[in-house]
């Protein structure tokens, strides 16, 4: 029987917690510290492994527990539960924040990681019509089924949509359980090793124009001057990457416990942006287009009853005014 929405929501408040799991812990002592949810993806563990090589949190008087989920989701029922103080969301849990639920304390990267994919024998959505296509809810790789289903002229009552995490889409599509998925990189590249092939039938990268940015969130009701640290050492980790790139994939690969060469691969879908050049898009009214933008589409879809100004969900003035500190 398929899950409500609400009751798949429910079920992630109940079990936020438990899905987590303890990666690693900041060696610097004292300070306040603070639970930060990733995904085990170069744009989820990239900031996090920069921060604690690089001592950003002891310097700003913090230490941190990062804590690695499976999906955006999860990480803001933990933030709602009070399991959990920070997290990272990739452009398809944004509904979220958007809604109330949590608050978009730093904008992370743009993504394009995105991808519809289908078994063998099958070349296009169309293709998929009437056929089972696993997709992690509430996720990013719903947003490109959707995506693709609309451009396509079809809806999700056009294919037989069955929910499951990341790891079980993987898992699900390569023992042909399941005909197509709404997923993203890296994990497509565990399923192309297993079903070689396998055909991209939809991806983000093919909507010009289109941005799908990542973030990172907060509860709802924060605590200022710790938020403000917090963002400080996201932006510091922040220009650290952008200024050497390959070392920053390095220390996501030692982070995540993944070769290397499949982190970069997974880098390669990921646009990176300067503090400088997100304060300014912040300023200029950018990020809330962005924003803006999809939450119109969460509009489309369904998952918001409309869209609200960027400014209710983002915190823009603290990302500014910790750039200026």
């Amino acid at each position: 029987m398929r899950m409500s929405r609400r009751d798949f929501m429910l079920t992630l408040s109940a079990t936020g917690a438990a899905l987590s799991v303890a990666a690693c812990s900041s060696s610097g002592s004292g300070g306040s510290a603070v639970r930060f949810g990733y995904i085990a993806d170069y744009n989820g563990a990239s900031l996090l492994a920069i921060a604690e090589e690089r001592g950003l949190w002891k310097k700003h008087g913090l230490t941190a527990e990062p804590k690695v989920f499976v999906n955006g989701p999860v990480q803001i029922q933990a933030l709602r539960t009070g399991n959990l103080d920070y997290g990272y969301i990739g452009p398809g849990a944004l509904w979220l924040p958007a809604s109330g639920k949590a608050t978009i304390v730093a904008v992370n990267t743009l993504t394009y990681a995105d991808r519809v994919i289908a078994r063998p024998g099958i070349t296009s959505i169309q293709g998929l019509r009437g056929k089972k296509v696993g997709v992690p809810e509430g996720t990013s790789g719903e947003m490109a089924l959707n995506l693709a289903l609309q451009k396509a002229g079809m809806t999700m009552k056009d294919i037989s949509k069955v929910v499951m995490d990341a790891p079980t889409v993987v898992s699900a599509f390569s023992s042909g359980q399941i005909d197509g998925a709404g997923i993203w990189y890296p994990l497509i590249d565990t399923i192309k090793e297993k079903v070689p092939g396998m055909k991209e039938v939809a991806s983000t990268e093919d909507l010009p124009g289109s941005s799908f940015p990542t973030a990172f969130v907060s509860a709802a009701k924060g605590k200022p001057e710790r938020d403000r640290k917090v963002v400080k050492v996201l932006q510091e980790a922040n220009d650290w990457r952008a200024a050497h790139p390959e070392e920053s994939i390095a220390l996501a690969a030692k982070l995540l416990k993944a070769d290397e060469a499949k982190v970069a691969a997974d880098a390669e879908h990921v646009k990176t942006m300067t503090t400088a050049e997100l304060v300014a898009r912040t300023k200029d009214g950018t990020v809330g287009k962005w924003l803006d933008g999809m939450s119109r589409f969460f509009v489309r879809t369904g998952q918001l009853p409309k869209s609200p100004d960027p400014s209710t969900f983002y915190a823009g003035d603290l990302y500014t005014k910790a750039a200026a500190r």
